[in-house]
């Protein structure tokens, strides 16, 4: 389930990845286009980091019963 959700969420960032590259043909600076790719990694660490604390706390429910 877990490993589950950080695959869907890397699906997420490489396919925003690529909306972004497809923008910097279409006309989007570089500059632009490397801080939306910032901003989209930054995110992606942010839903890891929470699936993985989500992950502990139900690992360690699980233990306690």
């Amino acid at each position: 389930e877990g490993e589950h959700s950080k695959v869907a969420i890397r699906n997420l960032r490489r396919d925003a990845i690529e909306q972004i590259k497809k923008l910097q043909k279409d006309g989007l600076s570089e500059d632009e286009s490397k801080d939306a790719e910032t901003s989209v990694q930054d995110v992606t660490d942010k839903f890891i980091i929470l699936v993985e604390k989500h992950l502990a706390a139900k690992e360690k429910e699980m233990m306690s019963v």
